[in-house]
């Protein structure tokens, strides 16, 4: 304890020294000489507003610096964002955006997440939603720390609010072709214009593919494809523009993105210390069918099934704004939307060639949201007060499918790895052939209808021209209902069997653990056990929650503001969308008060966060150099964490975890006219300051108080850097260059120490040369220049041990890789 306080002063102090040290050099500048930084507009508080005004921190990202940098989507801002983490797991539909250590781990849906992301207002309801091809962008700006009264709904960590271009009245278009290595081929076009005077429109479509990103061992197959994480995906947006006055606009839009790639296969990491796990393996699926020794970063996967995903992801959206003179200058704001997004996925669930356990990409596993949003606001300003009040209705309803199959391999597997003819299920005559008889799955069905509106109002008010206070206020009211539907395609009659065997369950209740491991493969993985042949329940949850916001801001000069503010943030409750159990797995079913029993309350609590900031932002160099830092501390309640054992998910709940530290971002117009700097650096101490007891041993294998959260980096920084260089009169150099710094974090939530992530450093570059106004442009670029290797996610294998028994860790790690580098050209032209 005594160390992270003596850090996370020296990180307050150097925050607040790169904050003021600019001023050291003032006098000496001259800043009619100096470029100026034009007004970064952000709208954090539903209002354009100066960066410089608002007591937020956030990162604005301009549409330039987005296009230099490469920015795709939410995954590639990392690169311009300290203290924002993305990560994909086990598809890319699975992504889960962190801020200062604070999100939500993606793979079960009943989770909603800690991050929001906000496309031209309007919410989607999971990371995953929102990662695809973000279209021609305006800018993007991330608002860190809760924001629990304007933006949409449960967003306890922060914001990442996209803002995309609107259609123009002048006419334009651009075309955008790349080619680059894994044999890369984009393209995207762009049109706008007016259709007359109160019209105009804008259409933007792309087309993006690649090969994989890994080669793909597949043994016996069934699989065909020997390439995995790999690319190929269309998109299309279109917008209408009616201006029917100057007081009234109208923005219909409607978009469509379809993605048909393989993803994702994981090289195995670590490979498990207990030799009986690898001689099985060996002996089921041969020597070649996992990597051994492991060697991650040479990008071969095991795979005998089918890693297909398809995903579709489609909407519309109306936006009116409607000034209202006689309401003093008030603006009405309504943006109705629809969203509809879909993926099917398969997987390879044992990561090897063996055929233990696998998913079908045939409509039986994946997830489908349907989801209508409305909101409606009232906002308006006088010289002493901005004043907004709004309403906001989000009615959701998901499908979520899962179904895992037992492979040919299955029986063999389990027998082999219990000691194989030494087994005690062959000893003692336990299984049958057939017990666990292949292609044998589980089919379940969640159906989740959720209902959210909330009253909101956020006012300003400025006492002096110096003295602002700013005052939040969200009531919101969420129901969920759950009707879910558990099948096995089989009668579980292994499971049955192991429980009938009296020598068995008896060394079992005597509490030995290798029995205890039996019983666990055998019968404790839900899958295999027959208390879930055709359940079926309901559940329901119902939610009041109260946040808001108070922020007093102090205007010192014109070039300095200092804000101290106080946030309320909320993340609904809800349902684990896996099956739980009641009762000791190795008992007979029916056991009085004692046999395994469905788990028919599988809820978990809200997560809440009271958030505390002391922050200043300054203008220096005649506004040549924007400093803004602040200092952070975010206590979360009940912090919902999700995890795979290697046996199953879990949902927990810390009683609490605390996120505190500094916030520093600078934008720099150098005296060199033609060099420019963006940048950052987080500080952030994401710690467990309550454990929650005995219930969560299980969960993390040990005692986890005053430990790092996953996720985590205590350090994260970013610079970019910008050199624009006229050639005559009609030419351009344009060259940038952009590194991100993260130290060491555990990317396994239960804290394995085998996950440790290392700390990297991750570089992009590009240079450009072409017309100086643009009309066209030809680029070279590169992607993890330095060809950094380190991990997405690292994750205990499926049956192949697991880091929750006791002692020390038993699994198999097998891990998401990060992308490799990558490079290409890229030609743009405009009309």
């Amino acid at each position: 304890m005594k160390d992270r306080s003596e850090q996370l002063r020296r990180a307050v102090v150097g925050a607040l020294a790169l904050v003021t040290l600019p001023a050291l050099g003032q006098q000496a500048s001259e800043p009619q000489e100096s470029r100026t930084i034009d007004t970064i507009i952000v709208t954090a508080q539903k209002r354009e507003q100066s960066l410089q005004d608002v007591p937020i921190v956030v990162t604005a990202v301009s549409e330039q610096l987005l296009k230099d940098t490469g920015v795709k989507d939410i995954k590639d801002l990392t690169i311009l964002t300290p203290g924002l983490l993305v990560t994909s797991t086990s598809n890319e539909s699975v992504t889960t955006a962190r801020i200062r250590g604070i999100g939500t781990v993606g793979d079960n849906a009943g989770l909603e997440s800690s991050v929001g992301v906000v496309i031209d207002g309007v919410y989607r309801p999971r990371n995953g939603v929102g990662f695809g091809d973000l279209g021609e962008l305006e800018r993007i700006e991330v608002l860190k720390g809760p924001q629990g009264t304007l933006f949409g709904k449960n967003t306890s960590a922060g914001v990442i609010n996209v803002v995309t271009k609107r259609p123009s009245f002048d006419f334009g278009a651009d075309v955008e072709l790349t080619a680059g290595d894994y044999g890369a081929m984009e393209g995207a076009a762009s049109v706008t214009g007016p259709f007359s005077e109160k019209v105009a429109g804008r259409l933007y479509v792309a087309s993006r593919e690649r090969d994989g990103f890994l080669d793909v061992v597949r043994g016996p197959g069934p699989r065909t494809e020997d390439e995995d994480v790999d690319r190929k995906f269309t998109t299309a947006r279109g917008q209408l523009l009616f201006k029917p006055s100057d007081a009234l606009d109208i923005r219909l839009t409607a978009d469509y993105t379809d993605r048909d790639e393989n993803c994702c296969a994981a090289p195995q990491a670590v490979l498990s210390p207990n030799p009986g796990v690898i001689q099985v393996l060996t002996a089921i699926g041969g020597p070649n069918s996992f990597r051994n020794p492991a060697d991650p970063f040479d990008r071969v996967a095991y795979s005998n099934r089918s890693t297909k995903q398809e995903v579709t992801d489609k909407g519309a959206s109306m936006e009116i704004n409607w000034d209202l003179a006689g309401l003093g200058g008030a603006t009405v704001t309504s943006i109705t939307a629809y969203r509809n997004w879909e993926t099917i996925n398969g997987q390879d669930a044992d990561f090897t060639t063996a055929d233990i356990l696998y998913r079908n990409p045939d409509g039986n596993f994946g997830n489908e949201f349907k989801q209508l949003t409305q909101e409606f606001r009232l906002a308006g300003e006088s010289e002493k007060l901005s004043w907004l009040v709004g309403l906001f209705y989000a009615d959701e309803d998901l499908d979520s499918r899962d179904q895992l199959i037992q492979g040919t391999q299955f029986q063999n597997y389990f027998i082999g790895l219990t000691g194989g003819a030494a087994s005690p299920l062959v000893t003692l005559g336990v299984l049958t052939p057939g017990s666990y008889p292949a292609n044998s799955a589980t089919k379940d069905v969640y159906e989740q209808s959720s209902k959210n509106w909330a009253l909101f109002t956020n006012n300003s008010i400025r006492f002096t021209e110096a003295l602002e206070l700013t005052l939040g206020l969200r009531y919101t009211d969420e129901s969920k209902d759950l009707d879910s539907h558990y099948q096995n395609l089989h009668d579980g009659l292994g499971c049955t069997q192991l429980r009938a065997n009296d020598t068995l369950r008896n060394l079992a209740i005597a509490g030995n653990a290798g029995i205890q491991t039996l019983y666990g493969i055998g019968c404790s993985v839900t899958y295999a056990d027959p208390i879930y042949g055709n359940v079926q329940t309901k559940q329901s949850l119902d939610e009041e929650e109260w946040s808001g916001t108070a922020k007093i801001a102090y205007r010192f000069t014109d070039e300095v503001m200092s804000y101290l503010s106080y946030a309320k943030g909320y993340k609904g409750g809800g349902f684990n969308l896996y099956r739980e159990r009641n009762g000791i797995f190795f008992l007979p079913v029916g056991t009085p008060g004692l046999g395994p029993t469905v788990d028919t309350d599988t809820h978990f609590e809200k997560e809440t966060v009271d958030s505390y900031e002391l922050g200043v932002k300054t203008q220096w160099a005649g506004n040549s150099l924007l400093v803004n830092g602040a200092v952070f501390y975010q206590d979360y309640t009940d912090f919902q964490l999700n995890t795979f054992t290697g046996l199953q998910f879990i949902v927990t709940s810390l009683p609490q975890v605390v996120s505190q530290g500094v916030d520093v971002d600078f934008v720099w117009f150098t005296p060199l006219e033609q060099l420019s700097f963006q940048g950052g650096v987080t500080y952030a101490e994401t710690t467990i300051e309550d454990f929650g007891g005995p219930a969560n041993l299980a969960f993390f294998r040990t005692e986890r108080k005053d430990d790092t959260l996953s996720f985590a980096p205590k350090w994260s920084s970013s610079l970019s850097a910008t050199f624009d260089q006229p050639i005559g009169n009609s030419l351009l150099l344009r060259a940038n260059i952009g590194a991100r710094y993260t130290s060491e974090y555990n990317t396994g939530s239960n804290l394995d120490p085998r996950k440790i992530q290392d700390a990297m450093t991750l570089v992009n570059a590009r240079v450009g040369f072409g017309a100086a106004d643009e009309k066209w442009m030809v680029e070279l670029w590169a992607l993890n220049v330095t060809d950094e290797d380190y991990y997405q996610v690292l994750f205990d294998a499926t049956l192949q041990g697991s880091s929750t028994t006791p002692g020390a860790s038993q699994s198999t790690l097998n891990g998401f890789l990060g992308a490799p580098r990558t490079y290409g050209v890229t030609a743009r032209f405009k009309f």
